[in-house]
């Protein structure tokens, strides 16, 4: 029995079906079991994401930056990474591979790196990882904080951060002026990431009272050598106070600063100092071709449209000194019609526009963009084949970045600089020093535009006037001399046909020569001689404005003969009648001074003493009476002023303006001979013309009223007649019927 069951079990195993539909019942019984069991033991998901994060943590001192090739290779979130790919980006560089390991531990880095290196994402990636890390919400507030210098490089900042990030939940906001207060100040709590400029988030910080920065996990300050410059000084000051110390801080730049008063400032510990081409041969890009001419100020503009007609099919970006010379030349080569698309960039346009125009220029694959140093430092423009510097910059790091705006991570680029016979040895000096390569070319004018532009006479001169502030206000005066530039041929240059007067370059003119006093008195000083003739001098010009004159020629000359006699007190003390918008120049440039000379001390015991102060007494009224004087005079000569009649063709006043009043017409019977005002007269004349005028509008409603009496009267009998006659018309019918 038992040989025969062995022999029908080995028949039933060695049937395939049969085993299959048993070991399918296993597998679905196994099956439910795992199931049940996951059901009972399934994880959340904000647990699973909580280890994923301590997976990543981990691994950050594990980050070897010489391995790492790909973004993948960083310890780095899913979204992070998704954002990447999305956003073409698939390799970091090189100032990318030495920072994210040091910023993703929570060290203090300081980056420096070429122009177009990268700098943008190596402080993005550790934002978005360091708020994924905190698993950062809304509720939490501020999260992490980007200074910026303008508002284009916030701008693009914003844009890279919405491409990078869009797969996180953070939200982000762009501070910037220009934009609504009332509408950032009801959503900057929210926001988690804040990406500004200084001046408007110190603005928030103080007329915001919602906001604040206590959970501040992270500071970064793009373009950070430029934030620290003294422009950015006080107001950075006000902004680090209200940021909490435990904070971790990263800055970027093309040019880096080691002052340690600026790092204290900003209370860095031990901070990482990356310098990614510390070690290079060159400070700029190697594929960045570099030149410079010389060229005479009045030849520039030439120069300029010569450039521009023969390369109608690149990308331009022409930088200027200031926001003056942008705005006229511009609507100067917008006239000329070089054949090329040009656009202007600075300072001066709303914000709304400065966005329009950087777009615009994105977009084009050749066009011209005139700009100021606000479009000098980190903004990324695609393919920009060349950068002009139509004015000298202030130094070697804003050629740095100025150049930078081309030959963007390992693309190709050309720089042309134009300098001045006397900017060159000491721009080029400086340049080498920074290890800038650059050579001397040749250039041709092909054309002249001097004869077209003439037009807008009070553009030019504010161009004109605008250049030569900057040029003497610049801190190297080894590279920067106003007084070498050729002023009248400059001037012909923009269209004008004479040099404006600069009241602030006679003044540095003067102060140089050793006519004008210095605060010490050492330059310039005034001998007792000379003063002593000057007293005199004085003296007898007081005693010749005193001669007998008659009443009437003493009202009319009175001014004439007091600008005589302050004449020689005037020229020696320094002071001197100019136009209005040289005295705006000058407020910014010139210490006022009184009493260079010592003249009222001096004089408490000198016989000249009663003849100065009866000076200052007579200055004093006359610039206190001069608008009363002048309307006296007015009077006496029967001046009428702003007056208007219309006439018929007959001759008559048909309109008169301002139109004459009854009650300054004096009464027939009044007094000629009375001087001043009669006040009970001009009362009484009032009360009369009052009860007047009252009558004629009483009279008016008593005639609106009657009338509108006797329409509703009229009214009335209107209706009656009507339902009369409605009453007479069947009455007539009934009886025609009858009598038919």
């Amino acid at each position: 029995m038992r040989e025969k069951k062995s022999k029908e079990e080995t028949q039933i195993t060695d049937d395939p079906v049969k085993n299959f539909e048993k070991w399918k019942r296993k597998y679905n019984k196994t099956k439910k079991i795992v199931k049940r069991v996951q059901k009972t033991t399934k994880k959340r998901d904000w647990e699973v994401e909580r280890e994923n994060i301590q997976k990543l943590v981990k691994k950050y001192s594990e980050i070897n930056p010489k391995e790492a090739v790909k973004f993948s290779d960083f310890p780095l979130s899913k979204k992070t990474l998704k954002g990447l790919l999305e956003a073409q980006y698939r390799q970091p560089t090189e100032i990318q591979r030495q920072t994210i390991g040091f910023t993703l531990q929570g060290r203090d880095v300081l980056g420096a790196a070429k122009t177009g290196s990268g700098k943008t994402l190596a402080f993005l990636i550790p934002i978005l990882e360091c708020l994924y890390r905190e698993q950062w919400t809304a509720m939490d507030g501020l999260g992490a904080l980007i200074i910026s210098p303008t508002r284009e490089l916030a701008y693009q900042t914003y844009e890279v951060l919405r491409k990078v990030g869009k797969n996180h939940e953070f939200s982000a906001g762009l501070v910037i002026g220009g934009k609504d207060l009332k509408d950032e100040s009801e959503k900057i709590h929210r926001t988690n990431i804040i990406i500004c400029t200084p001046g408007r988030l110190l603005q928030h910080m103080d007329e915001t009272a919602t906001f604040h920065a206590s959970n501040l996990h992270m500071l970064v300050l793009d373009e950070a050598d430029r934030i620290l410059d003294m422009g950015f000084t006080d107001t950075l000051n006000a902004i680090v106070e209200n940021l909490p110390t435990t904070r971790q801080t990263l800055l970027f730049s093309a040019t880096q600063t080691r002052s340690v008063r600026d790092l204290a400032r900003l209370s860095l510990k031990n901070p990482e100092y990356v310098w990614v081409h510390e070690q290079a041969k060159f400070s700029t890009p190697a594929t960045l071709e570099q030149n410079y001419v010389v060229c005479e100020l009045h030849q520039k503009v030439n120069m300029l449209f010569s450039f521009m007609r023969s390369h109608l099919k690149k990308k331009i970006i022409v930088f200027f000194a200031c926001c003056k010379e942008v705005q006229y030349l511009f609507r100067v080569f917008c006239r000329l019609r070089p054949g090329i698309s040009i656009l202007a960039l600075h300072g001066k346009q709303q914000q709304m526009k400065r966005v329009e125009v950087y777009n615009d220029f994105v977009r084009k694959t050749s066009a011209v963009l005139f700009a100021t140093d606000i479009a000098a430092r980190g903004l990324d423009f695609p393919a920009v084949n060349w950068v002009l510097q139509f004015d000298c910059p202030e130094d070697a790091n804003t050629y740095i970045h100025r150049v930078g705006r081309t030959a963007r991570y390992k693309e190709g680029g050309e720089a042309l600089l134009v300098l001045l016979p006397s900017e060159e040895n000491g721009m080029i000096a400086q340049l080498q020093e920074k290890r800038v390569p650059i050579n001397k070319i040749n250039f041709q004018i092909l054309s002249s535009v001097m004869p077209l532009l003439f037009f807008s006479p009070s553009s030019q001169r504010q161009c004109f006037v605008s250049y030569l502030r900057s040029v003497y206000l610049m801190k190297n005066k080894d590279v920067f001399d106003v007084f070498q530039l050729k002023l009248p041929e400059y001037a012909m240059s923009l269209g004008l046909a004479v040099a404006p007067r600069v009241r602030f370059l006679n003044k540095a003119q003067q102060q140089k020569s050793g006519v004008a006093q210095d605060d010490s008195g050492a330059a310039g000083r005034v001998s007792e001689d000379e003063l002593k003739s000057f007293k005199a001098q004085l003296k007898g010009e007081c005693s010749k404005s005193q001669s007998s004159q008659s009443e009437e020629e003493e009202e009319e000359d009175d001014d004439d003969e007091e600008k005589e006699s302050l004449k020689p007190a005037a020229l020696l003390c320094g002071f001197n009648e100019e136009d209005e918008d040289d005295q705006k120049d000058l407020d910014l440039l010139t210490v006022k001074r009184k009493d260079v000379f010592n003249i009222n001390e001096e004089s408490q015991d000198d016989e000249f003493c009663p003849q100065l102060e009866t000076w200052k007494i007579m200055n004093n009224k006359k610039q206190k009476e001069s608008k009363f004087t002048d309307a006296k005079k007015m009077q006496k000569r029967n001046f009428k002023v702003n007056t208007k009649k219309i006439f018929t063709e007959d001759g008559k006043v048909v309109q008169q303006w301002p139109p004459l009043q009854r009650a300054v017409v004096p009464d027939e019977e009044e007094d000629e001979e009375t001087s001043g005002i009669n006040m009970e007269a001009a009362k009484e004349r009032l009360r009369k013309e009052d009860q007047e005028f009252d009558k004629i509008e009483y009279r008016r409603k008593i005639k609106e009223k009657h009338r509108e009496k006797r329409l509703k009267e009229k009214a009335a009998r209107r209706e009656a007649s009507k339902q009369h006659k409605e009453v007479r018309q069947p009455l007539a019918q009934s009886h025609l019927e009858s009598s038919n």
